[in-house]
């Protein structure tokens, strides 16, 4: 991918198999999120393609994305919103009919079932990060892109944060791509 004179992705290739955890580590700029984005359909590659469960992004682009998740550190919610009220439109866009129960768990399960209740405008960076990651995890995604999923965490919730991955990775098989410039 080329933006320009700059090349911001330039002959890469790799697979990753189902369940599997593979980390793209790099500095900033190094690429890492431009690969999601074209994992994603959210950019079109220069040359090459991108392909996810064997299928061409820009082709099959729709019935990718029923099957992924993802969630970025740098993505921004509606900040009018509660962060219950948040989960449940995208439980809702996801097809869920009865979200209440996952959207509980899964703010649980990140530490953030107390502030379902809070404007998502006056959640710290670390809280929206983990609703954020509880967003990526409502459709029970095949695979997970995450973009800096603990940049704005304190290391403790950090590694939380990593350790609730590698369960759900273990316990249901996600594959996750996960990008960072954090060794």
């Amino acid at each position: 991918k080329r933006f320009g004179a700059t090349t911001a992705v330039d002959a890469l290739s790799f697979a990753v198999a189902r369940g599997e955890i593979l980390g793209l580590l790099g500095p900033n700029g190094a690429g890492k999120t431009t690969t999601l984005q074209l994992l994603l359909g959210l950019t079109t590659p220069t040359s090459g393609e991108a392909r996810v469960f064997g299928l061409d992004v820009n082709q099959h682009r729709y019935a990718i994305l029923q099957r992924v998740n993802f969630s970025s550190a740098y993505i921004s919610l509606p900040t009018n919103l509660t962060a219950w009220e948040n989960l449940h439109v995208f439980a809702r866009l996801y097809g869920l009919r009865r979200p209440r129960p996952k959207v509980v768990a899964l703010a649980e399960r990140f530490g953030i079932g107390d502030l379902l209740d809070r404007v998502t405008g006056a959640l710290s960076s670390g809280q929206l990060t983990r609703l954020n990651l509880c967003k990526a995890f409502l459709n029970d995604p095949e695979v997970l892109f995450l973009d800096e999923p603990t940049a704005s965490l304190d290391p403790d919730i950090a590694d939380t944060v990593r350790q609730t991955l590698r369960t759900e990775q273990r316990e249901r098989g996600v594959t996750i791509v996960y990008t960072s410039h954090n060794m």
